[in-house]
């Protein structure tokens, strides 16, 4: 147990005051905003995000195979814009601090450009089966890898992993094994769909997608895959449309595990926990993690969100011109990208000359995830969702009125952008059936921790299935 930080090392009464006026401040925590209304599920509706208007015949349901490819002409096309690149030397001890250190990046680049093997990649994209299947007007790409060798007569679980950004379906490469190997009396058939706009998915053709409506296409693509009962597991943009799911389908959603969860703003019993968490944390719900985790507040969660969002105000209001750059220069790509993953992993990379990228992940497979997104030519496509989540008031769409009732599982990484106590969690989560302190790890968890990400999820179906 840790110790709790002495009241000289908390902050004032004063700055929990100012704390409390500002939480919910801040990139994806507006997403989560609700209000006192509840209902226990929303309509699912429909959508059509296909060109032009939806013809009158019915949409053909079949589901192809799908594979991923490449040419010696998208390579050498790559070689060619990586060659004409323009470089700004760095600022003198700048390190992570100012963005990318391009120094550090022409390392990398060097790496992309002489020893990365994208041929070898894709049969590694390969090794799982992909599909794609026409849902309201759009070819839904998804990676469905059942378990190798069941034995007869085991329960075989469906579980859909949904990614966010600047991911891709390829975080749970690593993962993906230690689910569909038996474990502890457990094995699971994972399907992976990539978000419409991202990777291999067909963006939407028309203004308003949000994760309402990827929530509604991956129920549909659950429901023509077969499976009426199923776990769901998300983070970033995949917590938010895995949540949406419960609150569509909650008959069908055995159980949500969330490894990115946000606070909804209720003004008093925040307020309180924020100015008395520090000194008397058990008589709001906390625990001495929390304590450590949360404060001091407005450092923690104020001022870095400050430095670390501003490419979502961005994308939330003009995806299009910022995206038209990295769109035609790979490296101005990878260094929009791979910087997310530097920082978003641990805040104390920005300290690093090569911002400890290298820590946690391999260049090969940081690669991957930008070649994904070049080869296809959707990150303007992906920003865009940025938008279409935050163009409208959030306290007035039902996925942020409505709370949530299905069994939820909820691992909180000490590196997470912003830490959520389970007393906060639970003002929308309302069956939490477990809540786990993980040992270490950031935002991209699957990624990051595979291991610890899948033992957690296994915990958690043994807790919901529980006699």
């Amino acid at each position: 147990t840790q110790r709790l930080e002495t009241l000289s090392n908390l902050e004032p009464p004063r700055s929990h005051l100012l704390a409390a006026s500002v939480v919910g401040f801040g990139g994806l925590l507006a997403c989560y905003v609700a209000c006192r209304r509840k209902t226990k599920a929303i309509p699912m509706g429909n959508g059509w995000w296909g060109r032009g208007q939806k013809p009158l015949a019915e949409e053909d349901e079949r589901i192809h195979h799908f594979e991923v490819k490449t040419s010696d002409e998208e390579i050498q096309d790559l070689y060619k814009r990586i060659d004409q690149t323009r470089y700004t030397d760095p600022l003198e001890d700048a390190r992570f601090h100012y963005g990318f250190n391009s120094t550090y990046l022409r390392k990398v680049v060097s790496y992309w450009r002489n020893e990365f093997d994208w041929k070898k990649q894709v049969k590694v994209l390969n090794k799982y089966p992909h599909f794609k299947t026409k849902i309201e007007g759009l070819d839904v790409h998804f990676i469905h890898v059942r378990p190798p060798n069941p034995p007869e007569g085991q329960r075989v679980r469906a579980l859909m992993l949904v990614h966010g950004w600047p991911g891709s379906f390829f975080e749970f490469y690593k993962i993906i094994p230690l689910l569909t190997e038996r474990k502890d009396g457990l094995v699971f058939e994972v399907i992976c769909p990539s978000i419409p706009g991202y990777g291999y998915s067909e963006a939407p053709h028309k203004q308003g997608f949000s994760g309402i409506d990827a929530a509604r296409i991956f129920l549909k693509l659950m429901e023509r895959l077969g499976f009426s009962e199923f776990y769901l597991q998300g983070g970033d943009w995949g917590a938010l449309v895995t949540t949406v799911m419960a609150q569509m389908k909650p008959e069908c959603v055995r159980g949500l595990h969330l490894n990115f969860c946000m606070a909804r703003r209720r003004g008093l019993s925040m307020m309180l926990s924020l100015m008395i968490g520090p000194y008397l944390p058990f008589l709001v719900g906390f625990t001495r993690e929390d304590v450590k985790r949360l404060f001091p507040f407005m450092e923690r969660n104020v001022y870095e969100l400050l430095r670390e969002t501003g490419y979502m105000h961005i994308q939330a209001t003009k995806p299009d011109t910022a995206g038209c750059g990295v769109n035609s220069s790979p490296v101005g790509l990878a260094s929009y990208l791979l910087e997310k993953f530097s920082t978003w992993t641990d805040f104390k990379n920005r300290d690093l000359e090569d911002g400890g990228l290298e820590r946690k992940f391999t260049l090969d497979d940081l690669l991957t995830n930008v070649m994904i997104y070049w080869t296809t030519g959707t990150i303007v496509t992906s920003m865009r969702f940025y938008k279409e989540n935050m163009n409208r008031n959030v306290q007035n769409r039902l996925d942020f009125m409505n709370e949530v009732y299905v069994p939820t599982g909820v691992a909180a990484f000490p590196n997470e952008l912003m830490h959520c106590p389970r007393s906060w969690a639970s003002l929308q989560y309302k069956n939490i059936r477990s809540y786990s302190y993980m040992a270490r790890g950031g935002h991209f968890a699957a990624f990051e921790e595979p291991q610890l990400l899948a033992d957690d999820i296994r915990q958690f179906v043994k807790q919901v299935e529980k006699p």
